[in-house]
């Protein structure tokens, strides 16, 4: 009885439930996948019938947020309300304080609030439970709106010689306009699951500027994100249940398997819980690409690029060589925003902020906590190996190949040990993991980041914004 109630509460519309108990899959996650799916057709008759070269920015708005909000409330019901109500109460703090202190009152503002909501769904309402609650969509809202509010800043309150070239490329000039705020927050486009853009590249897709008139039809890569995603969602429901992440705290297991196969469980129980993940984000990233946003440019092989706004690349997540790499390509917009609001202007210990903040943004479940420290102990420890380490195995080819495998594995069995907790949640099952490892991975962690010696990072600093230079120009060359 209490599995049926688990299936079929939901806070949005029951129009589905005939079809939720055909899958037997929770009605809020049938409404989740039906939305995407009218999103993504939704997407094409937005590119074909209101184009910019014919439709006037006020109208691709004002469909786009209409569109947006209606499968907000689809969804979530009443609860899409706090899309509406975060976003307008940051508004006005941006207006009230002005640009030169809206940037901290709305981060703190928008973190704060997204903040009580998860604390009062997980404690309040259904601790443990994974479905498609309404936090999911504010915690990419709260990334829209802390980074408007940092590109306002540092376009209309700052001086442009203090500015990266990063920041200089998306500072914002002006205010923009409620129906543009809330169009950039709310679109249809990704309301439900992203994924975060800039807010001037957003403009650029609404007014037609910059390279989207000239890109080319998005139907072939559309048509291989939807396959990719939809095969991802089969492999997750084939395999999910052959190997639960919880068997890796069970007594029996614990005391019946040799420590080797417990890491190859413990490898593949993580491995099969991140295509639904590849899902969620392939097709969100094909909706926008079905709309004609997310181009960049053609390849060194000629061949279209629509990455602008991935959050994900499938590949170079599953053989990455090393910590940086693996997050690097793992909820790449994320990524982005944790640097561009936090790494890049933090004075002080600025890891240890950023996977702070990440932890905080993710929600109130203590799991996340222990992984993201967990995760500053590993990056730290990551760092001076690369550092250390590497230049010995670039001898010869061979060595360099050894290495790789060396640091394949390396990454992949600290990722699982990372983000065990991530899926666990609650701190007993947590810290039970963690000691039936001897927490091993901290002390060896710890022990590295003591013992080697580090990079300057001054010097790390200087070579980060060269890259950053190189990169902007490349972005300004394809736009």
């Amino acid at each position: 009885m209490e599995e049926e109630s688990r299936l079929t509460s939901c806070t949005g519309s029951s129009l589905l439930q005939p079809l939720s108990d055909i899958t037997s899959l929770p009605l809020d996650q049938v409404n989740f996948v039906a939305c995407q799916l009218c999103a993504l057709l939704s997407a094409f008759w937005f590119r074909v019938f209101l184009p910019p070269s014919s439709t006037r920015p006020f109208t691709r708005h004002l469909v786009a947020a209409a569109l947006g909000l209606y499968f907000a409330f689809f969804c979530f019901g009443w609860y899409a309300l706090h899309f509406l109500l975060q976003s307008g109460l940051t508004y006005i703090i941006m207006l009230l304080t002005g640009a030169q202190h809206m940037h901290r009152s709305c981060l703190l503002v928008a973190l704060s609030y997204l903040s009580l909501c998860q604390i009062s769904r997980v404690y309040v309402f259904d601790y443990g439970m994974y479905s498609a609650d309404f936090t999911g969509p504010m915690m990419v809202i709260t990334q829209k709106i802390t980074s408007l509010a940092f590109e306002i800043h540092d376009g209309m309150a700052r001086p442009e010689e203090q500015l990266t070239p990063g920041q200089k490329l998306l500072a914002i000039r002006r205010m923009p306009s409620p129906l543009e705020y809330f169009s950039y927050n709310c679109n249809f486009l990704g309301i439900l699951a992203g994924p975060t853009c800039s807010y001037n590249d957003y403009i650029g897709f609404i007014e037609g500027r910059k390279s989207e008139p000239s890109a080319p039809s998005p139907n072939t890569e559309v048509a291989k994100k939807v396959s990719t995603s939809f095969f991802c969602l089969l492999v997750f429901l084939s395999v999910c249940k052959v190997f639960p992440v919880e068997r890796n705290i069970d007594d029996d297991f614990l005391s019946s398997t040799p420590r080797c196969a417990q890491v190859i469980y413990l490898y593949l129980s993580m491995l099969t819980t991140r295509p639904k993940y590849y899902f969620v984000w392939t097709l969100a990233d094909a909706i926008n690409n079905a709309a004609g946003f997310g181009f960049n440019g053609y390849g060194s092989d000629g061949s279209a690029r629509w990455d602008r706004i991935s959050n994900l690349r499938i590949l170079n997540i599953e053989f990455a060589t090393s910590f940086k790499d693996f997050l690097d390509n793992w909820n790449i917009q994320t990524a982005h925003w944790l640097k561009r609001v936090c790494y890049e202007r933090c004075p002080y210990y600025p890891t240890a902020a950023t996977f702070i903040l990440s932890a905080m943004w993710h929600g109130a479940y203590p799991g996340y906590y222990l992984t993201f420290l967990t995760g500053i102990f590993i990056t730290l420890a990551a760092r001076v190996v690369r550092h250390n380490v590497r230049p010995l195995f670039l001898r010869s080819r061979t060595l360099k190949r050894v290495y790789d495998v060396m640091t394949w594995a390396a990454t992949q069995i600290c990722i699982c040990y990372m983000a065990v907790p991530f899926i666990l949640l609650s701190v007993g099952p947590s810290l039970k993991f963690y000691r039936s490892w001897y927490f091993g991975l901290h002390v060896v962690c710890v022990l590295l980041a003591v013992a080697l010696p580090v990079k300057p990072r001054r010097l790390k600093e200087q070579r980060h914004l060269q890259a950053t230079h190189r990169n902007c120009i490349q972005r300004e060359k394809t736009t």
